[in-house]
């Protein structure tokens, strides 16, 4: 039997921040977070290459107009075209980047990742701790980064629904990911906490494999904290 982890559900008014309901009792939020705008422009959107490559194009008229000894009136049309197809361009990827960070909501409970996408249509991810196999992070100097969370082999998610908030190019068993959020590695901290508590395994160290407190879950436990960094 698969497990559906998204409830497909469209909302506009929030009771709470970045949650389509109530937590039930007992349940609270420790961390949230939204990507980061520049970061999604230029690691999901591309928009330093395309900026280059309009730059490029600026420059090619303005050289070849010269080489072909066009009037200065028109290289100036020439150019101030360019600019604004350029300007114009990069604007749009630019508010796409906005929006897409602006709309994304990241929550972390005691119990579960919580994850609020979609642009026009919005839409929740609940994914249960129960369900998360390991995880994952890759800081920058900067100390944002990702944390793409491996959820078991028997759920049923779509790639093409979570994207961009998911690993890139794993289509067979997409991987939900946190994408460009601040002090990652903090945030991964919280996260292998959370989920060693709610899966009743301690975090270990190599030298105490936690496959001898919960011989149910070796691969989990291990995976969630080797891959986090916290073995």
């Amino acid at each position: 039997m698969r497990t559906q982890l998204n409830n497909g559900r469209e909302y506009e008014l929030e009771e709470q921040y970045g949650l389509p309901e109530k937590l039930p009792l007992g349940e609270q939020v420790l961390w949230q977070g939204s990507p980061h705008v520049w970061r999604t422009a230029k690691d999901i959107f591309y928009i330093r290459p395309i900026m280059v490559y309009f730059s490029f194009l600026v420059f090619y008229r303005l050289y070849d107009g010269i080489v072909l000894e066009h009037t200065f009136k028109v290289i100036l049309i020439s150019i101030t075209w360019m600019l604004v197809l350029s300007i114009v361009s990069t604007g749009l990827i630019a508010s796409l980047a906005y929006f897409t960070a602006s709309s994304t909501a990241y929550t972390i409970t005691n119990r579960r990742v919580i994850m609020r996408i979609g642009i026009a249509l919005t839409m929740s991810f609940n994914l249960p701790f129960k369900e998360i196999v390991s995880a994952d992070f890759k800081a920058h100097k900067d100390g944002y980064g990702n944390i793409p969370l491996k959820i078991a082999a028997h759920t049923k998610i779509a790639y093409f629904h979570l994207w961009p908030h998911v690993r890139p190019m794993r289509f067979v068993h997409p991987e939900p990911m946190l994408r460009n959020i601040p002090n990652v590695a903090q945030v991964s901290a919280i996260l292998a906490q959370a989920w060693a508590i709610e899966n009743d395994v301690a975090l270990q160290t190599k030298k105490s494999p936690m496959a001898q407190h919960d011989r149910r879950r070796p691969t989990i436990a291990v995976g969630l904290t080797k891959d986090l960094g916290l073995t």
